[in-house]
């Protein structure tokens, strides 16, 4: 108030302590009634007008000022609770975005790694079968090559004398059938397309056909399949194969059986002294003088491998005849199965009943001394 008279150039009026117009809370005494002073009426009634004029302005200018402050107290809070809310969102936001990348980075180093060990496990199965392929094709070539020897057609210049046993001498044509083979499937390619070709006469015996076998051979023929639900080899499996490969080690001897039926054992002769072991991985079962099959002590000249494992069995003569006898037969019959024998059907019936004679000669003990 004292600034508004200074702008107007006026001096404030001398202003006397005055006396609040209220009395004070527990004050019962009332205000004396000013007297007016004889002779200064108009100039006390001027100076109370400006005392209230002044009184009235700073009021109001404290109202004024009280509610601006409020006003903009509450705006601030206003402000501070929206940022407070968007901090809080962005900071969820954050959050979120910093969990779906942990995640999506974990996902794609397991995806990474998944297809690093599918790739691993492709190249190994493709290197395996690029193996057996060119095992197959080695042994079929081999296959061939015998095959195409025996059809050749002797001369008296140069005989034949897988064709022709006849002109051998009595003491070679002896048991000429071994099993001198390394694996299973390469086996007895010369054995049976030879008694298939010229077989040999075996002194003077009788033979007649069996009607049941006869049949169940025919049914067998029309479509070849190795499956032995069969009736034709579900009884060679119950009467020759099953007793032929039953050894005194019963796990061994089922584990010899799969490898024979999936054409994977492999034969080898031992040398007869002592050689370092090639295979390091390779575990030496049984031993030279103790069969792995039989459990017996036997003088071992032969040892089998079933499938790729690397592992070497010892085996006896005896149990070598057996597990030869039945290569023989599944190796035929796999002829017949792939079209490679073209006979009557009685022949090929014949040459049937024959390996299962060996089967079964080599399963009560009967083996070549060439064993």
């Amino acid at each position: 108030s004292q600034a508004c008279f200074e702008e107007d150039g006026q001096k404030p009026p001398a202003v006397a302590p005055w006396k609040p117009l209220m009395p004070s809370k527990g004050s019962k005494e009332e205000p004396e009634p000013e007297r007016p002073e004889p002779g200064g009426d108009e100039s006390q009634s001027t100076e109370q007008l400006n005392v209230s004029r002044l009184r009235s302005s700073s009021v109001e200018i404290r109202e004024k000022g009280s509610e601006f402050l409020k006003e903009e107290l509450h705006r601030a809070q206003k402000e501070l609770k929206l940022k407070d809310k968007e901090c809080e969102r962005l900071s969820k936001v954050r959050e979120q975005l910093e969990q779906e990348l942990e995640e999506l980075t974990a996902s794609l180093f397991e995806e990474a790694h998944k297809m690093v060990r599918e790739a691993n496990t492709k190249q190994a199965a493709s290197e395996k079968q690029l193996r057996e392929a060119r095992g197959k094709i080695d042994m079929l070539q081999a296959e061939v090559t015998a095959l195409k020897t025996l059809v050749i057609t002797s001369t008296p210049s140069s005989p034949n004398w897988e064709l022709h046993p006849q002109l051998q001498s009595p003491t070679k044509a002896v048991f000429r059938k071994g099993h001198g083979r390394n694996k299973s499937t390469s086996s007895a390619v010369v054995t049976a397309a030879s008694q298939s070709a010229a077989p040999e006469p075996v002194s003077q015996e009788h033979k007649e056909v069996d009607s049941i076998l006869f049949a169940e051979f025919q049914a067998w023929k029309e479509s070849p399949t190795l499956d032995k639900s069969c009736s034709f080899l579900d009884r060679i499996y119950r009467e020759d194969v099953g007793p032929c490969l039953d050894f005194t080690k019963q796990e061994l001897s089922e584990l010899v059986r799969a490898a024979v039926e999936q054409n994977t054992l492999t034969i080898e002769p031992v040398a007869s002294q002592t050689l370092p072991v090639v295979k390091a991985a390779a575990a030496e079962c049984g031993g030279p003088k103790k069969c792995a099959l039989s459990g017996l002590p036997r003088p071992c000249k032969h040892r089998i491998m079933l499938g790729d494992s690397g592992n070497y069995y010892y085996i006896s003569p005896s149990c070598r005849a057996r597990i030869t006898a039945v290569c023989n037969f599944f190796t035929y019959i796999r002829y017949i199965q792939q079209g490679l024998v073209r006979q009557d059907v009685e022949l090929m019936y014949w040459e049937v009943m024959r390996l299962r004679r060996e089967m079964s000669v080599a399963k009560l003990g009967f083996f070549p001394s060439e064993m």
